[in-house]
């Protein structure tokens, strides 16, 4: 193989002695001092990444929502129905208030400082002292300004040759002390340095994550084979049987005959209430006679036997003798 190939596929060109020399030892120590920044950087952001799906997106959704609710919406109302109204009638009346000001300015102040300016003042200020300055400028400014540049001119020269060659002089002397030894430390021995690091930091980051992401999986296979697959065993194997009894053997039983305990205590329940119903009536009438018993407004009960029959209503109360005597006596009256 070429040698040129072979050194323009090389990363670093000027691969010295020193750059051969501290490479390993480097990529060593990086490598030990990144590693636990790597790890302890996967940890935070999974549990970043954990903690914004679960609890900081659907809280920033409601908040959001409620915001919207109760800070958004009220104030858009009161912009609309109130404001906006309000804005536009103060804007009319501004509006009308303004242009009677302003014309009354223009009327009382702006047409006499005008008239006066036009009329006085330009032509005192043309005659008075435009004049007398552009003399005063043509005979003895423009000579002395002329001078004054001579002048100026051949002292800039003087002093931009003086500063000239110190600036020479000081480039010169930091160049040769400053600038070219600390160009040769950095080209000899800082730049191979930083390079070699960086490329160290770079392996030893890369190298982390690998070694990271197989930590992770490996207490990843150990929390499922050790927790999820005993659990998901137990669940399917003792849970799920033992709750399928629970659910057909002692829950939907105690359920229907809740339901219709339920059921017998609503119509106890009622059937008293209309038996109470109809005693009550029933000595309302024998108080009040048969009269009063006509003119109560309460409505009367339902029978205790059907038209004609002798079968009785399974839902309804017994009716008394009394009661039908009543009825019967209301008839006759």
């Amino acid at each position: 193989m070429d040698d040129s190939k072979h050194q323009a596929l090389d990363r670093y060109a000027p691969d010295t002695a020193l750059t051969r020399l501290i490479r390993i030892p480097v990529r060593i120590v990086v490598l030990v001092v990144v590693l636990p920044v790597r790890m302890v950087w996967d940890l935070l952001s999974a549990a970043w990444h954990a903690f914004d799906r679960v609890l900081l997106r659907p809280l920033g959704r409601g908040l959001a929502r409620l915001a919207d609710t109760l800070v958004l919406t009220p104030p858009a109302w009161l912009y609309a129905n109130v404001l906006t109204p309000l804005g536009h009638g103060a804007a009319w009346l501004l509006g009308k208030v303004g242009q009677g000001v302003a014309r009354l300015f223009t009327t009382l102040v702006v047409a006499p400082a005008v008239a006066l300016w036009r009329y006085v003042l330009v032509p005192v200020a043309r005659y008075g002292v435009v004049v007398p300055l552009v003399w005063l400028y043509g005979a003895v400014l423009t000579p002395v300004g002329r001078g004054a540049a001579w002048v100026f001119g051949k002292a800039r020269q003087g002093a931009a040759r003086f500063l000239g060659g110190l600036w020479t002089a000081v480039t010169w002397l930091v160049t040769t002390l400053l600038v070219a030894p600390a160009s040769w430390l950095y080209r000899h021995l800082l730049a191979p340095v930083g390079r070699e690091i960086a490329a160290a930091v770079e392996v030893a980051w890369r190298i982390a994550g690998y070694f990271s992401r197989a930590v992770g999986r490996g207490i990843a296979w150990l929390a499922r084979h050790l927790i999820g697959v005993p659990v998901a065993w137990a669940h399917r194997t003792v849970g799920a049987p033992v709750g399928h009894f629970v659910r057909d053997a002692l829950w939907a039983p105690a359920r229907r005959a809740a339901a219709e305990a339920g059921r017998g205590a609503r119509g106890a329940l009622a059937t008293a209430r209309e038996t109470v119903r109809q005693a009550r009536r029933d000595a309302r009438r024998a108080l009040a006679g048969g009269a009063g018993g006509a003119r109560s407004r309460e409505p009367l009960g339902v029978p205790a036997r059907t038209l004609g029959s002798t079968t009785t209503v399974p839902s309804a109360a017994q009716a008394s003798e009394t009661s039908l005597l009543g009825e019967k006596l209301v008839k006759k009256g």
